[in-house]
Parts: structure tokens; C-alpha cells; sequence
């Protein structure tokens, strides 16, 4: 039987004032807008993106999160930014440490935060990005900001995503960090994480209680094993020690005759 696919919901932005461009004039506050030139060749200035796309997907560039594959691609002008940041957000990395750890409303959030650089459009574009997860999954998703015309328009192919507005004209301190709005781990994930690992506590007690199975109703306790376990390992110690004077004590004796 096939299933209907819900197509996505209208959504439009909170104000317009977000997409008219500032007048103010550039300084070290401003949101960087440094662009690769890949027939300039330049390796620094690559190295210096291919950072801050780690930087803007992960929050943070370890080496152990790396991807030489994508790196190596980029290098070689198989691929562009957005085609790199793609290979970040579908990355094993990403997956395991933000995609699994959030509910889609919250991985809505983060995904519009990191890819598209400004906050949701309320909660018409959360729900309607949660259900398309819901539909589709993450890979649906991280296709459509990456191809949409927000995307292209600004940033294009060859520049890393950035967050937008960072400083309001009028005012004296712009926007808090996205990473400082919307960090990884909720109340959410540690609820989740509490139910499926719980404490050593009801760990044990459940252990207790639960009926055990068949085949171990006539078997002994695991703490009885543990404890037989113990026994027979103090007992052996004591057993070599002893074995071992008696011979030293043997050996003493007959050099002494």
C-alpha cells in the first residue's frame, strides 16, 4: 500500500526586517563573508574555511572528527563548501552526537542555526521541518536548506554558513551565539537517557525483582558466583603462598644438615 506524502507547509518569515541589508558599515563585529577562490589556489585561505565549517556544523574542529575523504575532495575542487558542509551533516559524527540526541522540533533548530545562520520562523517552520523529518528523515532535510533560495542567495557554493545579523544597527550588543541559544544536549535527551539507561540503583532492584529465566531458576545468584569467585581466588593465593614456604622452608632445612 502506498503512502501519502504531506507536502510541506507554507512558511514565511516573522519580519522582513532580517532580509533587508544593513547599511552599517563593516568592522571586526561583522559577520565574515570570506569567499574560496579555487582557481586562486590559495591553501590558507581554504584551511581557514574548511575550519570553520567544522567549527560552524560540530562547534569545535578535533582531529578526531575530521573527515580526510571530504577534506581531500574539497582540496582537489571535486566538491564545493556547500557539498562539504552536505558531508558534515550526513556524517556519522553529526548523526550520533546531535541528530540522535535532540527530537526533531529541537534538531529543526539546530539544523536552520547551523546551515541557514538565523533562528526558526516560528513554529509553523519548526512543525513543518519536523514532519518532513518525520516523513523523509534527516538526509530530506538537510537537501532542501541546502538547495533552497535563503541558502544560495546567502551564501552561494563557496562560503561556509555563518550566523546572519550577529550585529543590529541601533543597537549595542547584537545576538547571543546560536551555540549559547541552542546547545546540543536538552532536558529532553536526559530525560531519554534516563529511561533507557537507569541508575545502578533500580538496576539492581529491577534484578531482584524481575523473575529470572528458565534456565536459571536452579543456577546460583550472580553475587553467590561472584562471591564463590572470590573465595576460590583468595584461596589459591593462599594455597601457592603456603606451598611456597614449605619448599623454602625445606630448602633451608637441608643446606643446614
Amino acid at each position: 500500500m502506498d503512502l501519502m506524502v504531506l507536502p510541506l507547509l507554507q512558511i514565511s518569515p516573522l519580519t522582513m526586517n532580517a532580509r533587508v541589508n544593513s547599511f552599517a558599515v563593516d568592522n571586526e563585529g561583522s559577520s565574515r563573508t570570506s569567499r574560496v577562490t579555487k582557481r586562486s589556489g590559495d591553501q590558507r585561505d581554504l584551511d581557514i574555511q574548511i575550519d570553520q565549517a567544522y567549527r560552524q556544523i560540530f562547534f569545535h574542529a578535533f582531529k578526531v572528527d575530521r573527515d580526510p575523504m571530504l577534506e581531500s575532495q574539497l582540496r582537489a575542487g571535486q566538491i564545493t563548501i556547500r557539498d562539504f558542509v552536505r558531508g558534515l551533516l550526513l556524517s556519522g559524527k553529526f548523526r550520533n552526537d546531535f541528530y540522535r540526541c535532540s527530537s526533531n522540533y529541537r534538531i529543526v533548530e539546530q539544523m536552520i542555526g547551523r546551515v541557514l545562520g538565523r533562528p526558526v520562523n516560528g513554529e509553523r517552520e519548526k512543525i513543518a521541518y519536523s514532519i518532513l523529518i518525520a516523513q523523509q528523515g534527516l538526509p530530506a532535510l538537510v537537501d532542501i536548506l541546502l538547495e533552497s533560495e535563503e541558502y544560495l542567495q546567502a551564501f552561494g557554493y563557496d562560503t561556509v554558513p555563518f550566523q546572519r545579523s550577529r550585529v543590529l544597527p541601533g543597537k549595542s550588543v547584537g545576538t547571543m551565539p546560536f551555540n549559547q541559544q541552542a546547545p546540543r544536549y536538552s532536558t529532553y535527551w536526559r530525560d531519554i537517557t534516563a529511561k533507557r539507561a537507569p541508575a545502578k540503583a533500580d538496576m539492581w532492584q529491577n534484578a531482584m525483582i524481575a523473575p529470572r529465566p528458565a534456565w536459571l531458576v536452579n543456577a546460583p545468584a550472580p553475587w553467590a558466583r561472584k562471591l564463590w569467585q572470590n573465595t576460590v581466588t583468595a584461596g589459591g593465593f593462599a594455597l601457592t603462598g603456603l606451598v611456597i614456604w614449605i619448599a623454602i622452608t625445606m630448602l633451608s632445612t637441608a643446606s643446614g644438615g
